[in-house]
């Protein structure tokens, strides 16, 4: 679906759902997940569909993935960086308060 047009000048590696990922340096979450190929994002809370980002200017919730531990992190507000844990969140995610 997308794909670099170059190589990553200063790559930045993280996981996706456990699995290695490489983000090129100022990369968004949702640019990089993309640009891995990642084929859902989420899964809506009442039919289990999955979605991908609509917006990618925080704007619609269709990123919300859970990163480092957190949910509900939208994904296009969120720059990649060295080590990040990104999962992908089934449904509404984890709603207590911290």
């Amino acid at each position: 679906m997308f794909r670099r047009l170059e190589p990553p000048q200063k790559p930045v590696q993280f996981t996706i759902d456990g699995e290695p990922a490489t983000a090129n340096e100022g990369d968004t979450v949702a640019a990089a997940l993309l640009a891995q190929g990642v084929e859902r994002f989420r899964t809506t809370p009442v039919t289990g569909a999955p979605r991908l980002p609509h917006c990618m200017i925080g704007n619609c919730f269709d990123c919300l993935v859970q990163i480092d531990g957190v949910p509900n992190c939208q994904a296009c507000l969120v720059i990649a960086k060295q080590g990040m844990a990104v999962t992908h969140q089934d449904g509404p995610g984890d709603m207590e308060l911290v």
